[in-house]
């Protein structure tokens, strides 16, 4: 029973998550950001991908979906079985969170700063569109 009610509870921290920073891209312009906004949208953006590929994984494990695990296996997986539909947007972004993790480098960070506005948070909104409606789907409860 655990299993079946794992990725709704996920799904409810993301939902959560995503809100948050969609109505950050969606209230301020990027120029009105300070440094340390940008910083702190940033690591929303990166606990809102991060939280956003584990619900993922864990409505495809519900689902019985076989996938390798980690970001890659669940992107792929999850684009297949039609919970995403731009992949590599996905890819993108993963690549963006694995840059922000691993390297500061203030010209990426901006650059990639405009791609969380313009690409990332409706993606992100996306699925947390596409989550909503299944959440309430007793079939998938």
């Amino acid at each position: 029973m655990e299993n079946d009610t794992r990725w709704i509870q996920r799904y409810s921290n993301f939902h959560k998550a995503c809100g948050r920073l969609v109505a950050l891209t969606d209230d301020r312009s990027i120029d009105d950001l300070s440094e340390l906004e940008v910083e702190g949208l940033v690591q929303r953006f990166e606990y809102t991908f991060e939280l956003a590929w584990k619900v993922l994984q864990d409505l495809l494990s519900f689902g019985g979906f076989q996938f390798m695990p980690g970001p890659n296996g669940v992107i792929k997986t999850a684009f297949e079985a039609g919970y995403i539909t731009d992949h590599e947007g996905w890819r993108a972004m993963l690549k963006s969170r694995n840059v922000f993790t691993h390297v500061y480098d203030e010209s990426e960070i901006l650059a990639t700063v405009r791609l969380i506005y313009s690409e990332f948070a409706p993606l992100l909104k996306t699925l947390d569109d596409k989550l909503e409606v299944l959440s309430h789907n007793p079939d998938y409860q």
